[in-house]
């Protein structure tokens, strides 16, 4: 897929270096040299070097060539929340990986993705775990998913064995068990890992928790709660109770995000699931 941006300096911006214009748009330093390296970068029908000098009303125009390598698969089912030039964000089911795998070759997101935008390469800005539902956001174009990495705001819903009646934190580090290519653990020579939560609702003997990342480990959520003696109901791998249901209650259910080049803001919600609702009916 073909992608061309326009942006025209404004008087504030008269006298900038092209690269310095780039960068304050948000482009990284990695990205603009790829640009540059293809002729990406062009004003006025010529070749705009990094090292150049803008003026105030010069129009700098971007090229971005995009494809991608993964088999598309069309009979992939996953909702489409939201969806501009730059940007998809999926409702992605559980049991359903994101990326193509050696086990999962062709039944995954990334190969629904491959079917519907066959000109892109498949971004995924974040990730989810394949039994994790909800909201993930997939830039269309390098330029998309470099502006993004740092522009996104998750809410995750999650379901405990027993009764939270406040709110709190986790702050916890958190590294790979020994021994376990998978399995993650808190441990003292882990990375730091911040989990901010508050409890929803208590019946069942469980509780729906909202929780927010100020860090992104992986199996965060679940680590951090079967650390402090409430695993995520159905979350085997860390002890959680699978009589109700069969994966981990956990789901990424509202999204704020800052959208590429435009600034607009947007926010994105996705229901509860049906699976993780009859916990607590």
């Amino acid at each position: 897929m073909t992608r061309e941006l326009e942006f025209t300096v404004s008087e504030s911006e008269n006298g900038e270096r092209a690269e310095k214009f780039l960068q304050n748009l948000g482009f990284s330093h990695k990205l603009i040299t790829r640009l540059k390296a293809r002729g990406g970068l062009t004003r006025g029908g010529e070749i705009l070097r990094t090292v150049d000098i803008l003026g105030a009303g010069d129009v700098v125009k971007v090229r971005i060539d995009d494809s991608g390598a993964v088999v598309p698969n069309p009979n992939i089912k996953a909702k489409i929340a939201f969806e501009n030039e730059d940007v998809v964000i999926f409702d992605k089911p559980p049991n359903l990986a994101v990326h193509p795998s050696i086990v999962h070759y062709a039944d995954t997101l990334g190969n629904l993705y491959a079917a519907l935008y066959p000109e892109s390469a498949f971004r995924p800005v974040h990730r989810l775990d394949k039994d994790t539902s909800g909201l993930i956001v997939c830039a269309k174009n390098k330029l998309a998913a470099a502006v993004l990495q740092d522009g996104i705001e998750k809410t995750y819903y999650a379901v405990v064995s027993g009764d939270i009646t406040d709110g709190g934190e986790i702050n916890e580090p958190i590294g790979r068990a020994d021994g376990s290519i998978i399995k993650r653990e808190v441990r003292a020579d882990g990375q730091s890992a911040l989990t901010l939560y508050k409890p929803v609702l208590r019946r069942n003997g469980r509780t729906l928790l909202e929780i927010t990342l100020k860090t992104g480990r992986t199996h965060q959520i679940r680590v951090h709660f079967a650390y402090i003696g409430f695993p995520l109901c159905g979350d085997e791998l860390y002890g959680g109770d699978r009589s109700d249901i069969g994966r981990q209650a956990l789901h990424c259910g509202k999204m704020r995000l800052r959208l590429p080049f435009s600034g607009e803001s947007v926010n994105v919600e996705s229901p509860l699931p049906e699976d993780i609702a009859r916990l607590l009916s």
